[in-house]
């Protein structure tokens, strides 16, 4: 049988229970997904002067061809992309600003550090996000940096937000569709802290400071990401979920979550929907946390279904930005980006072609019994054939065939690197 042909018969086989397939394929064309460009050289980034990875995050693995400059990072983006269904964002870090050679303090970045990125993202209609790098900095050395007990270092960090954020809006203004700057710090305590409340206090205070800079915020939204714990920051997290739950809450801000930021246990899907009853927006990191914050690359495993079926039978694909966020050197990076990114558009579409209001009745009258043998029977559903008919009506790849093309992009660019 031709693709076109298993397509029509799952697309019988799920219209049996009402599921419009069709309907369903054109909804996922619209949803974009944040893709983020440190992957593919292990959150380097250009500065002049680099420093040493730092802020609790590390980077696994030498797996030859890393991008070692703003062509060679976009190149390899612009491969994953032809290989991946669907028009989607370009997640940036301030450290990928350019600056011709010239050493310029992040507090000191402007619109014009990152021409050519906006530049390539008109030409490849693509849209921007943004966050500002509190890491990797020597004033960020002690694991501190907008909660510091030491003014100046605060107000370094706070200038260097409000200018992202400034950054975001000229996105934002450039690309006629709105750049989520999100705010990320790595503060905290290794061991147990003997004042939880002053460094909140401060963290408070230096976010206050951040948003009275006015920006435009119909070209830039702002978001706050959470984190329970991390390497070096075992005990003790300035920026904890309920801080950042309750400061967006309260200050009209999208909550970002990521699904590496908890504990092991702890799920984000279970979060979306009570997020969003008091929230018009929420935000996603989507990675894979194997043990502790780990960043693997995201494989479509239950989580990820659960994620995205929250998003969909909630009907809340306008209100979930979803963005990727994990780095791994020991792998084909632009593979990398390529699985992770088609897992997350798979996982959507498997959400589309369940029978959500047909379960959500169930579970009403407590017909329980036959709730769970469709959610399991739905597992099995031709849903490959739809997916497989979505990536040729797309012109990428079927199936497996994309690692063809990036064997031959490795062989011909990466490996002469």
């Amino acid at each position: 049988m031709t693709i076109k042909e298993q397509y029509e018969a799952a697309k019988q086989a799920y219209a049996n229970w009402g599921i419009d397939v069709d309907a369903a394929l054109e909804t996922l064309k619209k949803v974009p997904i944040s893709i983020h460009c440190w992957q593919g050289d292990d959150i380097g980034g250009f500065e002049v002067n680099k420093s040493e990875l730092s802020g609790g995050i590390d980077v696994t693995g030498n797996y030859p061809g890393k991008a070692t400059t703003p062509e060679e990072l976009r190149m390899d983006l612009e491969k994953a992309l032809s290989l991946i269904p669907g028009k989607h964002r370009v997640n940036l870090h301030a450290i990928y600003a350019e600056t011709n050679g010239e050493a310029v303090e992040r507090d000191q970045l402007e619109p014009k550090h990152f021409e050519n990125w906006l530049n390539w993202a008109k030409e490849n209609g693509l849209g921007l996000d943004f966050n500002p790098t509190l890491f990797s900095h020597e004033k960020a050395a002690d694991g501190l940096t907008l909660s510091h007990p030491d003014e100046e270092i605060r107000e370094f960090w706070i200038d260097h937000c409000i200018a992202s954020r400034k950054i975001g809006e000229y996105f934002g203004r450039e690309l006629g569709m709105p750049c989520l700057t999100n705010i990320w710090i790595p503060d905290g305590y290794k061991d147990i802290p003997s004042d939880r409340l002053t460094p909140r206090k401060r963290l408070k205070e230096s976010l206050d400071r951040i948003f009275t800079a006015a920006v435009d915020e119909t070209c830039n939204w702002d978001a706050v990401e959470s984190k329970v714990f991390g390497i070096g920051s075992e005990s003790y997290v300035v920026g904890s979920h309920e801080f950042y739950l309750g400061y967006a809450l309260k200050n009209n801000k999208i909550c970002l979550v990521d699904t590496g930021h908890y504990h092991p246990t702890e799920t984000v899907s279970n979060k979306i929907s009570s997020m969003l009853l008091y929230s018009d927006k929420l935000a996603l990191h989507v990675s894979r946390p194997v043990r502790w914050d780990s960043d693997h690359v995201v494989i479509l495993d239950d989580e990820l279904r659960e994620i995205a079926l929250e998003i969909v039978r909630n009907d809340a694909l306008n209100q979930v930005i979803i963005g990727l966020d994990f780095f791994d050197a020991s792998i084909n990076r632009v593979a990398a980006w390529t699985i992770g990114t088609r897992n997350m558009i798979k996982a959507l579409l498997y959400a589309l072609l369940v029978p959500n209001d047909h379960l959500k009745e169930l579970q009403e009258k407590g017909d329980f019994t036959e709730r769970l043998a469709l959610m399991e029977e739905f597992k099995t559903y031709p849903f490959g054939a739809i997916w497989d008919y979505y990536c040729e009506k797309m012109n990428v790849p079927v199936k497996e065939r994309w690692l063809t093309q990036v064997k031959e992009y490795e062989r011909d660019v990466l490996a002469k690197r």
